[in-house]
This record gives structure tokens, C-alpha cells and sequence, in this order.
């Protein structure tokens, strides 16, 4: 199948259960009993978004993640880039999935990480200032296990490669203090171990400091321009009527959510025309299952609208090097912040169907 992209899908780890979680919030607490627990906030408000043809899976099952691979490829997915939690000192989260990916050679589906390197706090359940697991950087000692526990991935022959370099992306590449001494001791520890380097990208939420992310050495940018709703666009605002109807069937008069048309036409902007700035793709956004309606929601997202999003999209890199078309979607499973490509009940595969028709030839 050839594509016009490279279009790689965030991949979230969080469906099968772990100690933290079962300590943190309940037994046997997954990705779906936030899901699930989801309730209309407003008129019209679609709630709960629940899965159709892959169910409310548990990633430790191999032939699940074989069936969520065949869906990408078939409908012109490049490969999945999944979470990474580092937090120093060789603490990991959720590493258990990602490790079986490797170590057994299956799917057959390229890959790549984005290490999310942030502090865990409660804002899944609404508990901002609660610390759950906090992130830190050690130093040398500590970059240098992090590289060689991530080394067997990035030597396998399904890693995503830019220019011959596994791709790795840095979610918050402002908040590593020694940030040039990590990039510089990773690249020469690849180039040690058989590798050309590694291609690094920086996730950026405010696309106007994307050449200062480039200026520490990075890559490439990967511009996620949420931010820009809500600073661009007007704020929702209700009538009295409207609150008084609402107050009636108790729904919520305060949380932030635009209409899906009018986001798609900020969510890309002109700096991913530029070679080493990533755009990203939105299917749709609804946090309001993990932070109890407390940020935003992009209201009547529909196949027919994300397709107008996907076409303007590659047009932005469309004269790129074929090697760089690089677009990341968000996400391919984040059921819980209302981004995902995965199957639903009220959709199906439209999403995945409609990015296929415009993305391949």
C-alpha cells in the first residue's frame, strides 16, 4: 500500500491492570474504568464512548495487539508510538506491554517510543495536587541505563527510522535541566552501539517556541496545538435559559467545549509546512471521562469533519522529503482523553476508513 504519509499513531499502555493503579485508585483499575464511568456533561454531549469490534481488551493478550495491528496497517497507518515512563533511577510504569512487543518479534508492525517524561499526579480523578509518581533526572548514570534498556527496541528491524535513525520522542524536552548532555551522550552511546544516531523530536504544546526546542538540539518538532482552541477561539458562553435548563438536569454550566469545525481550523497551523516541524492529527477530544469534565472538550467530532482535518494535514507536508511526511495522530487509543482511531459503536471504522481513502493511492 502506498501512502502520501508517514503517519505514526500514539499508542497508551494503560489497558491492563498494575500494582500503582490497584494502590492508587482501585483493584484491577484500567484505561476503561474511566471509560466506562463517563456521563453526558451537556446536551448532545456524546458519553460514554465505549469500543465495538475490540471490546474492552486487556493488553497483555497477544492476539489483541495482532488485531489492533492489522487495523492500522490496513488502513494506512505507518506504526504506533508508545508511552514510555521513565521516571530516573530505573523506575518504570506500564513497561510490560511494550517489553513483549520486543522481546517476542510480535505484531510485525513498526514501532517507535515517546518517553513521557512528567510527573504522575491525580488528575484522573480530579485530585490535581496529589503527587503519584514523580519524575526526575539523575544524570549520566541514569541516561545511560535509560539508553541500554531502550537499546534492544531500537535495534530491531521494525523501529521507525528517519534518515536511518530511530526516531524517539521527548514529551517534555524543556523540563531535562542538562537537556544538551543528554541528546549529546545518547547519540554518541548510539553511534558506540551500531546506530547512525537518533532522530529526536520534541513534543510542543505552544507552536510559537518551536524553533527554542530545535535550538537545543533537536530534530524535529511535534507540534500539538490543543492550546490554540482555546486561545483562538471565543469561549463558549450560555443563556440564562440555557443554565437554568441546565441546572434543572444537573448538567455542568463550566466546562470549556468547542465545536469540532471550528478547532480543525486551528489545530494545524502554516510552521508544519517547515521541514522539521511534525503536525498532529486530532480524530477527536474529550478529557472529560479521566479529569471529571474539568478540561476541555471539542463537541461532534464526525468522520466527515476529521476528513477535511486529515486532507489539510497532508497538504502540509506534502512537499517535504518522503522521508520526513511525518504526521503523528492522537491518539490511536487514548479512549479515556476521547482521542482514539480504534473502532467505536456509534462509528465503526469510519475514522479509520476515511483516513485510508485520503492517505493512500
Amino acid at each position: 500500500m502506498k501512502t502520501k504519509s508517514r503517519t505514526i499513531a500514539f499508542y497508551l499502555p494503560q489497558f491492563y491492570p498494575i500494582p500503582e493503579n490497584d494502590e492508587w485508585w482501585e483493584k484491577g483499575f484500567t484505561e476503561w474504568t474511566n471509560v466506562t464511568k463517563a456521563k453526558p456533561l451537556f446536551p448532545g454531549h456524546h458519553q460514554p464512548n465505549l469500543p465495538s469490534e475490540l471490546g474492552f481488551y486487556d493488553l497483555r493478550v497477544p492476539d489483541v495487539r495482532e488485531l489492533q495491528a492489522d487495523l492500522a496497517r490496513e488502513h494506512g497507518i505507518e506504526g504506533f508510538c508508545y508511552w514510555h515512563y521513565w521516571f530516573g533511577n530505573g523506575k518504570r510504569i506500564l513497561e510490560k506491554v511494550f517489553k513483549e512487543v520486543v522481546e517476542s518479534k510480535k505484531p510485525d508492525f513498526p514501532f517507535c517510543v515517546a518517553w513521557a517524561n512528567e510527573t504522575w499526579k491525580g488528575v484522573w480523578h480530579g485530585l490535581d495536587n496529589q503527587i503519584l509518581a514523580q519524575q526526575t533526572y539523575p544524570g549520566v548514570e541514569d541516561y545511560t541505563a535509560h539508553f541500554y534498556e531502550l537499546l534492544p527496541a531500537f535495534k530491531d528491524s521494525r523501529y521507525i527510522r528517519v534518515n536511518n535513525k530511530p526516531l524517539f520522542v521527548i514529551y517534555k524536552a524543556f523540563d531535562i535541566p542538562d537537556v544538551k548532555a543528554f541528546l549529546d551522550l545518547w547519540t554518541q552511546l548510539a553511534k558506540e552501539n551500531g546506530l547512525e544516531g537518533i532522530y529526536f523530536v520534541g513534543h510542543l504544546f505552544d507552536y510559537r517556541r518551536y524553533q527554542e526546542i530545535l535550538d537545543l538540539g533537536l530534530d524535529a518538532v511535534n507540534v500539538v496545538r490543543m492550546n490554540e482552541v482555546q486561545r483562538q477561539l471565543p469561549k463558549p458562553t450560555l443563556t440564562l435559559k440555557e443554565k437554568l435548563e441546565y441546572k434543572l438536569k444537573k448538567y455542568a454550566t463550566d466546562i470549556p467545549r468547542y465545536e469540532y469545525r471550528d478547532a480543525i481550523k486551528v489545530l494545524l497551523g502554516e510552521e508544519s509546512r517547515n521541514k522539521n516541524v511534525i503536525p498532529t492529527l486530532f480524530p477527536n477530544w474529550d478529557h472529560s471521562p479521566r479529569s471529571k469534565g474539568k478540561t476541555l472538550v471539542l463537541h461532534d467530532s464526525n468522520p466527515a469533519l476529521f476528513r477535511e482535518h486529515v486532507k489539510y494535514s497532508l497538504d502540509m507536508v506534502k512537499d517535504k522529503p518522503e522521508e520526513e511526511r511525518l504526521i503523528f495522530i492522537k491518539s490511536w487509543n487514548e479512549w479515556a482523553e476521547g482521542n482514539y482511531m480504534e473502532p467505536d459503536r456509534r462509528y465503526g471504522r469510519q475514522y479509520l476508513e476515511v483516513f485510508k481513502d485520503e492517505n493512500t493511492y
